[in-house]
């Protein structure tokens, strides 16, 4: 047992060569950039490709796992290496693979906008280009006075959820008051109403 003891307190006590440790410290850090500006989101660029992808509203832990590996397939780099070590034209190619997935032919149940009102076509929208397909969704459905745009314009549950205990929070609120509220806020005795 002292001998592993020993052992233990002499590799505590060897210095490492400083000139070493800190140039490949600073050729690491040099490499790895913390964050990452890709398709107008900020990424953490110590995050695995897969899981970086994932911040990009639009994009899941399935698709970003299926781009990643298209990447891996193409540029050869691993699917979990860090998104922050890509260089300008990795992030480009990368940023082409999930801007148009129409190229890497993917199964119609990945992509986000299946089977679209107006061109019955099937495509995957990320950021802005999502935030107002749904928005135009939901601006149609109200014009044409349907079931779920009335219920949507009104705040309530669309899908057939009971209303009567549940789903109080976009109104007043409902419930009992308790006796220590009502008596503080009641007027003393004396004192009048009037304001």
């Amino acid at each position: 047992m002292s001998s592993k003891k020993e052992k233990e307190a002499e590799k505590k006590m060897e210095k490492p060569n400083l000139n070493e440790t800190s140039t490949q410290s600073k050729a690491k850090e040099s490499s790895l950039r913390y964050i990452v500006r890709f398709c107008s989101v900020d990424l953490d660029g110590n995050k695995p490709i897969y899981q970086a992808l994932t911040k990009i509203k639009g994009i899941g832990r399935n698709l970003a796992m299926i781009f990643a590996k298209e990447f891996e397939r193409i540029e050869g780099i691993k699917f979990d290496e860090k998104i922050g070590k890509l260089s300008d034209e990795q992030l480009s190619k990368l940023e082409s693979i999930v801007t148009n997935p129409e190229k890497i032919n993917l199964p119609e149940w990945c992509l986000n906008r299946r089977k679209n009102f107006y061109n019955a076509s099937s495509e995957q929208k990320i950021m802005g280009d999502l935030d107002f397909a749904v928005r135009e969704d939901l601006k149609r459905l109200n014009i044409i006075k349907s079931y779920r745009g009335l219920r949507l314009a009104w705040g309530l549950t669309v899908r057939g959820q009971r209303t009567k205990s549940t789903h109080r929070g976009k109104g007043s609120i409902v419930g009992v008051i308790k006796k220590e509220v009502k008596a503080a806020s009641a007027p003393k005795k004396g004192e009048s109403k009037e304001k």
